[in-house]
C-alpha cells in the first residue's frame, strides 16, 4: 500500500474509533439508496406540514421583529424569506427568521423522545441550498437526504439519555438537538468530508442550549431560529477548517453537559443502516399549542358532549368545578394565562377554551378570546391533579377532564391518544387541509397548491429552485403553469 493510501486509511480508522467519529463517518457515508419508502413518505409529510406552519408564522409579531433585526445585516442577500416576495437575506439570517416563523406559534411537529425535529433542519437546508450552495444544483433527492440526516442525528442523540424520554425540565430540546441536526444536515448538503462533519458537530455543540424558562414567551421561537442559523454557521466554519473537540459526543464535558445520565452509543453500520423515522413517526398538531394540550382538548371536547350539543353554548352556570388529570409538567401549568404564548402552554386554557367554544383553532389565542369573562370564570373553577401513573412522556401520558355540576352530577372523559399523534396519524387529506389553511396567510391558493404538488414529487425534482420561488409567494411562472396543466 502506498504511503498516501496508508495515511488515508489510518485517518479513516481514527475517525471511527469514537462516537463523534462514528457519527461523522455515517453522516458522510449515507446516500439516497439508504432511504426507505416509508422514510421518504413520512419525511415528505413532515416537510409539507413544516412549510405550512412556517408560512402562517410569517404573519406573527415575533417574526416581524426578527425581520427588522435581520435587515441590519442584509448584504449578500441570496436566500428567500418565506411569504416575503420582495425580500431576501444572507443565508444565516434567512435560516434564523424562517426558523422563528416555524416555531412562532408552537404549531410544528413533535417527536419522541421530545423535540421539534423538522423546523431547525428544514429552515437551515432551504437557506443553505439557495444561498451557500447557489453555484451547484440542489435536487429534491439531495434535500430529502440531508433533511433525513438532520432528523436522524437528532433522534440518535436523544437516545443518549433516558432523561430525554420525558418532557424537559432544564433545556428546550430544539435548542440542543436542533442545532446539532441542523449542522449535520447542512454538512451533508455541502458535501463535507468525514473530518469536517466531525468539526461541524463539535462547533454546533458550542452553540447549543437554551433554558426552558423562556417557554411561553416570544423568545422561545428564537430557540428554533438560532438552532437553524447556528447549524448552518457551524457547517460553514467547519468547511473553512475551524477546529474543535475531536470527541465532542464522547465526553460528559462535551455534548454530555446537557444531560444528567449521558450514555453515548454508536450508529448502525452503513451496510445495515436503519432509520429511526422508519420506526417512529412524528406527531402533527391540529391547533398551535404545546403538544400536551392536544390530549387535553380532546378530553374536554368529549366531556362537553354530555353538557351541550354541537353548536350549542356551554351551560357555564351549571358547572361547579373542573378537575384536570395531567402529568406533572410545570411549564404547562398556567392557571391564568395572560398572553397568547402563555395560553399555548396551559393545560387549563386548553380545557376551558375547548369546553367553552367546542373547538380550538388559531383564533382561540387572540387577545379578544383570552380576555373573555366567561373564560376567566371557567379558569377560576379549574384545578389540577396528578395521577401516579400519568408520566410526563409524549409516548405514554394521558389527560382527563372531570366536571362537577352544581347539582352534584359528575361527568368525566379521558384521552390517551389524540388525533395527530404518531399512534393515530393525520390523514393525507387533513394534513393537506392544514397546510392550505396555514399557507393562506402568506401565499395565494394557486401557489399553495403548487407547493403541495412540488413536495409530493420532491424525490424526482432536479432543481429545488422552483420550491424556493414558491415559498417566497411569487406567482407561478409560465413554465410551471404549463406543467400544472399537463398534470391535470
Amino acid at each position: 500500500m502506498a504511503g498516501e493510501e496508508k495515511h488515508a486509511c489510518h485517518t479513516l480508522v481514527s475517525l471511527c474509533q469514537n462516537i463523534t467519529g462514528n457519527f461523522a463517518n455515517v453522516i458522510h457515508g449515507l446516500n439516497p439508496s439508504h432511504l426507505t419508502d416509508r422514510v421518504v413518505h413520512r419525511s415528505k409529510r413532515m416537510i409539507l406540514d413544516t412549510l405550512g406552519v412556517g408560512l402562517v408564522g410569517t404573519r406573527t409579531d415575533v417574526f416581524q421583529k426578527l425581520i427588522q433585526y435581520s435587515k441590519i445585516y442584509s448584504s449578500d442577500s441570496s436566500s428567500s424569506v418565506w411569504g416575503c416576495s420582495t425580500l431576501k437575506l444572507p443565508p444565516l439570517y434567512a435560516a434564523l427568521v424562517n426558523g422563528v416563523a416555524i416555531h412562532s406559534m408552537d404549531f410544528d411537529d413533535t417527536w419522541h423522545p421530545t423535540t421539534h425535529p423538522s423546523g431547525p433542519v428544514l429552515s437551515s437546508l432551504m437557506a443553505a441550498a439557495e444561498g451557500v450552495a447557489e453555484k451547484q444544483r440542489v435536487s429534491g433527492c439531495d434535500l430529502l437526504l440531508a433533511f433525513n440526516v438532520g432528523i436522524e442525528v437528532q433522534g440518535r442523540l436523544m437516545t443518549f439519555s433516558k432523561e430525554a424520554s420525558n418532557l424537559p425540565k432544564r433545556f428546550h430540546p430544539p435548542s440542543i438537538l436542533g442545532t446539532m441536526g441542523s449542522a449535520a444536515a447542512t454538512a451533508k448538503l455541502l458535501g463535507l468530508d468525514q473530518r469536517k462533519c466531525k468539526e461541524a458537530l463539535a462547533v454546533a455543540a458550542s452553540y447549543a442550549g437554551a433554558p426552558l424558562a423562556n417557554a411561553a414567551t416570544q423568545t422561545k421561537p428564537l430557540h428554533m431560529g438560532n438552532a437553524s442559523r447556528h447549524g448552518v454557521e457551524a457547517a460553514l466554519l467547519a468547511s473553512l477548517g475551524l477546529q474543535a473537540s475531536k470527541r465532542i459526543l464522547d465526553l460528559e464535558s462535551g455534548f454530555g453537559a446537557f444531560y444528567m445520565d449521558y450514555l453515548p452509543q454508536t450508529l448502525p453500520s452503513l451496510q445495515s443502516y436503519s432509520w429511526l423515522l422508519d420506526q417512529q413517526d412524528v406527531a402533527f398538531k391540529s391547533f398551535p399549542a404545546h403538544l400536551g394540550t392536544h390530549w387535553m382538548a380532546e378530553a374536554a371536547l368529549a366531556v362537553r358532549k354530555h353538557l351541550a350539543r354541537s353548536g350549542e353554548p356551554l351551560p357555564t352556570t351549571r358547572i361547579k368545578a373542573i378537575v384536570l388529570d395531567v402529568p406533572s409538567i410545570k411549564y404547562v401549568d398556567r392557571p391564568f394565562p395572560s398572553s397568547e404564548h402563555e395560553a399555548r402552554h396551559s393545560f387549563q386554557f386548553a380545557a376551558c377554551a375547548a369546553l367553552l367554544d367546542g373547538f380550538i383553532s388559531v383564533e382561540s389565542f387572540t387577545p379578544q378570546r383570552l380576555s373573555r369573562p366567561e373564560l376567566n370564570d371557567l379558569l377560576q373553577k379549574t384545578s389540577l391533579e396528578h395521577s401516579p401513573d400519568n408520566l410526563p412522556s409524549f409516548n405514554s401520558l394521558y389527560c382527563g377532564v372531570k366536571i362537577i355540576l352544581q347539582d352534584g352530577d359528575t361527568w368525566a372523559e379521558r384521552c390517551e391518544t389524540f388525533y395527530g399523534h404518531w399512534r393515530k396519524p393525520l390523514s393525507r387529506e387533513d394534513l393537506v387541509k392544514k397546510f392550505h389553511a396555514n399557507a393562506a396567510a402568506a401565499v395565494s391558493p394557486e401557489v399553495a397548491e403548487s407547493i403541495v404538488d412540488t413536495v409530493d414529487k420532491l424525490e424526482s425534482l432536479d432543481d429545488c429552485g422552483e420550491l424556493f420561488s414558491l415559498l417566497r409567494g411569487a406567482e407561478l411562472t409560465k413554465d410551471l403553469r404549463q406543467r400544472k396543466r399537463e398534470t391535470l
